[in-house]
């Protein structure tokens, strides 16, 4: 049985999917009693990953544990390694963890010192574990969702400064085989997309995809801050800026792992478009 975190985001459903297709038993765990669009077979399970206590009936039984933080769950809360305690308790074996680049990257980034924490956590556990740190997300593109649909436009800054942004559903295959397979123990995967693309080379996919000129417009940092302070704490804004606008080297980097892994290339940023026109038509 495998216990899948954050199970209806932008990872957690292809990698419900991907485990359910491959003919494992899943537990998709998210704050809703019945998410929509699970896979046939596939059991619902309310919990909050927050709330450790909540995820020990969970886990019970369980051979597998995928562990997504998002949002809130970055900050601040219960020792890391009380939830793996947890896990060993209930019979997990292998766990899988999404942290992030930047936490290997930018050691010294109060945003990503949760992340840290579960890094060390899952390394001391003493179970079979698997690290994947991601790049910037494809998906994050989202955010120019409504500007693209209302007008045709997408405000962005920095608009040549190029990532090798990662499409989340490399994420979950990559998660799939470490969750499923064996020879991914004690790894740490970096995992991007193919190529480096800035946002305005972005737009210009998008564009292409669309079959419709998208206008983009460079905003200075100013006021990118501004605009993103609405939903993000300031240190998060600044530090995000600061990848975004001056990126170390390895950080635009293309890395092998999700080709070394699955034996494909990782998807291009026009793929992951493609699959996501209808939030932008």
């Amino acid at each position: 049985m495998i216990v899948v975190t954050g199970a209806t985001g932008n990872i957690g459903r292809p990698l419900v999917a991907a485990l359910a297709e491959a003919g494992e038993e899943v537990v998709a765990v998210s704050r809703s009693a019945r998410p929509e669009g699970l896979p046939a077979g596939v059991r619902a399970a309310r919990a909050e990953l927050g709330d450790f206590a909540s995820m020990k009936p969970v886990l019970e039984g369980a051979d597998a544990f995928f562990i997504l933080l998002a949002g809130e769950l970055n900050g601040p809360g219960e020792p890391a390694v009380n939830l793996l305690d947890i896990a060993k308790e209930g019979g997990v074996k292998r766990v899988v963890l999404v942290s992030s680049q930047l936490a290997g990257t930018r050691t010294d980034t109060p945003s990503h010192d949760r992340l840290r924490e579960f890094e060390a956590a899952v390394r001391g556990s003493g179970l079979e574990y698997t690290i994947l740190r991601p790049g910037g997300f494809a998906s994050n593109a989202f955010a120019w969702a409504e500007s693209v649909r209302t007008g045709r436009t997408v405000f962005a800054p920095f608009g040549d400064v190029a990532l090798p942004v990662v499409d989340p559903a490399d994420i979950a295959d990559v998660a799939a085989v470490a969750l499923r397979e064996d020879g991914h123990s004690g790894r740490t995967y970096v995992l991007t997309g193919p190529e480096a693309v800035g946002p305005r080379q972005q737009v210009a996919q998008l564009s292409e995809v669309l079959g419709e000129e998208v206008t983009y417009v460079e905003l200075t940092r100013e006021q990118a801050a501004e605009a993103m302070s609405s939903f993000m704490p300031e240190a998060v804004v600044e530090g995000t800026l600061d990848v975004l606008g001056a990126p170390l080297a390895v950080e635009q980097e293309v890395s092998p792992d999700v080709e070394k892994v699955l034996g494909r290339p990782a998807r291009p940023f026009g793929a992951w478009v493609a699959r996501s026109l209808p939030a932008f038509a």
